[in-house]
């Protein structure tokens, strides 16, 4: 096999489009709260920049500091060492979808 035949080393696995978003959050772990700072954010998901990364697969709930906070639960998908995680986004609860969802639509609509 040619190295024009070879498959590519990473697929993409995200279908939802990102937004460059710059926010603080807390993340609550056990007992633990660690801070971080959203670095990009799609309707399932977000990148955590933070010096405190958990491992592949460990779940946490997140609060996103909005004028209107928005709670989530979060797993985490990638690790890059030293920068922070990629984590998957479920968010429950009318009142914090709704906010999650108008949060993602204002980053959708175009700067006037």
């Amino acid at each position: 096999m040619s190295s024009e035949e070879q498959p590519p080393r990473h697929l993409e696995r995200r279908w939802a489009t990102r937004y460059s978003f710059r926010a603080e959050l807390e993340i609550e772990w056990g007992s633990a709260v660690l801070r971080g700072k959203t670095r990009d954010i799609s309707s399932n998901g977000m990148f955590i920049e933070s010096s405190d990364t958990l491992w592949v697969g460990a779940g946490f709930t997140a609060r996103l500091a909005l004028d209107r906070p928005v709670q989530m639960d979060c797993s985490v998908k990638r690790v890059e060492p030293g920068r922070g995680m990629a984590v998957s986004v479920t968010v429950s609860g009318d009142q914090h979808q709704q906010r999650y969802q108008d949060l993602i639509a204002s980053l959708n609509r175009p700067q006037t």
